[in-house]
């Protein structure tokens, strides 16, 4: 008996469902390599979670995706191709601490806290990433116990001082964006462990965080797009996929799109909400994946005024709203940039708040960080929780199960439809690096066909 995509022959189209970064770069690297490519994207922009607002004449700063490091060969690499160049990301000076009774100003970015306590909770995180396979989760040894268990219950048995109970979960939210109850063990070591390493992710000057893309990572998808033209196509949501034997359907709002094969570059929550015909055997998310809980805050300011007074822009912060802020300010001037971090928990409460009421809570929480700031000439907010065609952002985030149940299938093309996007990839999952590495393996795979 014989399925859809059973049949051979050399792949000459393709529909890329999806225009961020690992619909774009997959959708070039087929164009490049002659296969006729249309990208459907039901935004009326491309850029995914990547997302640029300019803040002054010329100026932009990041409103979704921003930072990487020297690792980041892949994005680097497509960055030199389409002509974009790094930014250092600016920490110097001193930081900002809200952790307890009195506020904290001290050199460097190590909290306010018994370093001891802080210690023994890094070093049980450093053994359970050393522990992970990052090529196959699921094949960890004791995955089936690690998978079943929530990094809050893991924290709740292995975290008895105040202060480790206090910052784990801020620092889960810094770097997944996630609440430790929805999240398992097993995604919570291997994201660290993808990612570089709990020092490699958390680190700016030679990390995961040391620059960012002159003029806004935005510009990576952007610059893409103009090189496919007209074979973008924005406002066009897709519905479902039907294949068959010689090809596959894509139904959007435009009309029915035929093409050999189709690359689903979508997050998994998005990707379920597309019907399949054949259905996958496997779906790609359960009622335990939860969205990334990221809203992005962005202050603006006539100038970073914090570095006059010896201030980096960096806190950290037990009360919301802002668990955590940055100095984002465009290198070329004209503006200063203070963005929010609202991760976790903090993240639903705070985008169920009236804008009015979101302004008041973060301007009034920064001004007691900072002082010297005054009421800000500018302010947004990014809500990626509730953004109808991410549905969270870093990315998604693997609860209980998700990785023994969908972690065998997560890159097994369905017949002739792929799968693209950071949460596809073991290699740097919910980054930019991630995005793209997916992107190179599913142009493999459709050439291998």
């Amino acid at each position: 008996m014989t399925g859809p995509g059973d049949r051979t022959g050399a792949v000459a189209s393709a529909v890329v469902v999806g225009a961020g970064i690992a619909g774009l770069a997959a959708a070039a690297g087929l164009a490049e390599r002659g296969i006729e490519v249309t990208v459907l994207e039901a935004r009326d922009r491309v850029g995914g979670r990547t997302h640029g607002l300019e803040v002054a004449p010329g100026g932009w700063i990041d409103a979704g995706a921003a930072y990487l490091g020297e690792r980041h060969t892949e994005l680097l690499a497509l960055m030199a191709e389409v002509g974009l160049k790094t930014t250092p990301t600016t920490m110097a000076g001193a930081s900002r601490f809200a952790l307890g009774a009195e506020d904290a100003t001290r050199d460097g970015r190590f909290p306010p806290l018994n370093a001891v306590a802080l210690g023994d909770m890094f070093e049980l995180l450093d053994e359970l990433t050393a522990a992970v396979r990052p090529d196959a989760p699921w094949l960890t040894p004791d995955a089936e116990r690690l998978d079943t268990t929530t990094a809050a219950a893991w924290a709740d048995r292995h975290l008895t001082h105040p202060d480790a109970r206090l910052f784990f979960p801020l620092f889960l939210g810094e770097m997944m964006a996630a609440d430790p109850a929805d999240v398992s063990v097993l995604h919570m070591a291997f994201y660290l462990r993808s990612g570089g390493g709990i020092r490699y992710l958390n680190a700016f000057e030679g990390g995961a965080q040391q620059d960012r893309i002159a003029g806004g990572a935005h510009q990576v998808c952007e610059r893409l797009a103009d090189r496919l033209g007209p074979r973008v196509r924005l406002g066009e949501q897709v519905t479902a996929v039907h294949q068959d034997a010689d090809g596959v359907t894509v139904h959007a709002k435009g009309g029915p799109y035929r093409a050999d094969v189709a690359v689903l570059a979508l997050p998994p929550l998005l990707a379920d909400a597309v019907e399949q015909l054949p259905a996958p055997p496997v779906r790609r998310s359960s009622a335990r994946t939860a969205r990334g809980c990221a809203v992005k805050v962005n202050l603006v300011y006539p100038e970073p005024l914090w570095r006059d007074h010896g201030l980096s822009g960096w806190s950290v912060n037990a009360e919301g709203p802002l668990l955590s802020t940055v100095d984002d300010s465009p290198a070329e001037g004209g503006a200063g940039v203070l963005t929010g971090f609202v991760t976790g928990h903090e993240a639903h409460r705070f985008a169920a708040l009236d804008p009015q009421r979101q302004r008041t809570a973060a301007v009034e929480q920064a001004a007691r960080l900072f002082p010297m700031l005054p009421d800000p000439i500018g302010f947004h907010v990014t809500d990626w929780v509730n953004e109808q065609y991410s549905r969270g952002c870093y990315a998604a985030l693997f609860g209980p199960g998700d990785w023994l149940r969908h972690g065998p299938t997560l890159t097994a093309p369905h017949g002739r439809v792929h799968w693209a996007g950071t949460e596809t990839s073991t290699e740097y999952f919910g980054l930019m690096e991630g995005a793209i590495r997916s992107a190179r393996r599913v142009v493999a795979e459709i050439l291998a066909r």
